[in-house]
């Protein structure tokens, strides 16, 4: 298929979860169908869009691999286009100018809203024969009064509404300032736009802009309109939901290829598959398995998801990832963490609880959580004295330590879980980690011993 697609973002703030969805639903359409997928930067509201911003959709689309084809577009460079494509409907007579105040229009509109009923232009100024070059005005389109406008939207369905529900929408500010409606067409014609994959609370906008492809004379591109994104309670996804902007998540922790599975299927599935590759992604694609329901965000699906995608990452790549995020002072510290991240990412959902549990390889505990205050009594102070003995004469291998460790538990009349727990409490300051054995053999004798006399010395200070 021949296909063209884009993804528009504004770059007014944060990319929102929603919009890197969008992405990737143009992004996987133009690849299955070997077509072109197009990166357009919707910067015209100029006291709002920032460059910062721009380059920050700039790197979401780098790091989640979102390559697109051509130069991207930026929208504010093409104003000259827009007002011309507005002049050519005036002449054409399928647009007009608009003198009426913003007084005028706000009292008409209190009216309506007064006697309970919905505002919309009435055209006043739709018949005018003349201009008048005194008076400030706004462009607005003649839009269908009679008949009805069908959608045949690829995702929804068929969609119908009377034209005379629509208003004569403006066109060009009185500062000749062009609209997002009509900006929105321009650019999507003259990037011969085939398909507009976006979220569903545009499809309101959708028959405004076939208002517009109709007067110019245009052939109408596809429209799919996918379902938005709710938070478990049922309400569009938000900040009061926790992150939802794409780069709070990839701070938060979660690897790109485990959030490009996560919300490829928010909304699209292939049959129960659950662990979907981009390749796959690629592969499998297709806008007829796209649901009508809104997707509702399930942080547990995508923490479980990202654990998926963590146990399978190359420990070397898990080490370098932790380390924008945890210090690793030195060569022995960073070969000791590589060396038991197999253990560690088994018990991680997200890098930064990886980046947490690796401190056991790091450094000695300076705290204790609370949780290590019932193995701080005389008798597992016995327990930890016992055990340095026994590593000083046999060293850490897991092997020969194992044995004597349960047959000191079994000497003191305690369960073999409370030598195994006291020794977690000393070597790591907290009650859930790797193995304790697989611990003692990764930092050696030496450091082991270091950490138990120094709970020792905690739990007697």
């Amino acid at each position: 298929m021949n296909c063209r697609v884009r993804f528009a973002p504004s770059p007014t703030g944060d990319l929102h979860i929603g919009s890197l969805r969008t992405a990737l639903f143009n992004w996987a359409f133009a690849r299955h169908n070997c077509g072109k997928f197009l990166l357009r930067i919707e910067d015209t509201d100029r006291a709002r869009s920032t460059e910062k911003n721009i380059a920050s959709i700039l790197n979401i689309m780098e790091l989640f691999g979102l390559n697109y084809d051509e130069e991207y577009v930026l929208q504010s460079e093409r104003i000259k286009r827009h007002i011309e494509v507005v002049d050519k409907m005036l002449e054409d007579g399928v647009a007009y100018k608009c003198y009426c105040s913003q007084e005028d229009l706000q009292r008409k509109k209190d009216d309506c809203i007064a006697r309970g009923l919905s505002y919309k232009y009435d055209g006043t100024c739709r018949e005018l024969e003349k201009d008048d070059m005194t008076k400030p005005f706004v462009v607005r389109i003649k839009s269908d009064k009679v008949g009805k406008s069908c959608l045949q939207d690829i995702v929804q369905g068929d969609i119908e509404t009377d034209n005379s529900q629509l208003d004569d929408f403006i066109l060009l500010r009185s500062d000749m300032t062009p609209t997002y409606m009509l900006s929105v067409v321009v650019d999507d014609h003259d990037m011969g736009i085939t398909h507009i994959i976006r979220g569903s609370d545009h499809l309101t906008n959708t028959f405004r802009q076939m208002q517009i492809y109709k007067a110019c004379g245009w052939d109408v591109p596809y429209f799919a309109h996918i379902p938005l994104i709710y938070g478990q309670d049922g309400q569009k996804l938000s900040k009061r939901h926790g992150a939802v902007n794409a780069q709070d998540y990839l701070k938060d922790g979660y690897l790109p290829e485990a959030m490009l599975n996560y919300l490829v299927r928010l909304g699209w599935s292939h049959g129960d598959d659950e662990i979907i590759s981009k390749r796959q992604i690629v592969e499998w694609f297709s806008l007829d398995s796209v649901g009508k329901s809104p997707s509702r965000f399930d942080i547990q699906k995508l923490n479980h998801i990202n654990a998926h995608y963590l146990r399978e990452k190359d420990d070397e790549d898990l080490v370098h990832l932790i380390e924008g995020i945890v210090d690793i002072p030195n060569e022995v510290a960073r070969n000791n963490v590589l060396r038991g991240m197999c253990g560690l990412k088994k018990r991680a959902s997200t890098l930064k609880e990886l980046a947490e549990a690796s401190a056991v390889y790091i450094d000695m505990p300076r705290n204790f959580e609370e949780s290590c205050r019932e193995y701080m009594q005389d008798i597992n102070l016995t327990i930890i004295k016992k055990v340095a003995n026994i590593i000083m004469n046999i060293g850490v291998s897991e092997e020969l330590l194992l044995p004597e460790c349960r047959k000191l538990a079994e000497s003191m009349g305690v369960k073999f879980l409370v030598v195994a727990q006291t020794l977690r409490s000393a070597l790591c300051g907290k009650l859930v980690s790797p193995s304790v054995f697989e611990i003692m053999q990764i930092i050696g004798q030496c450091d082991t011993i270091a950490r138990l006399e120094n709970f020792i010395r905690y739990c007697e200070s």
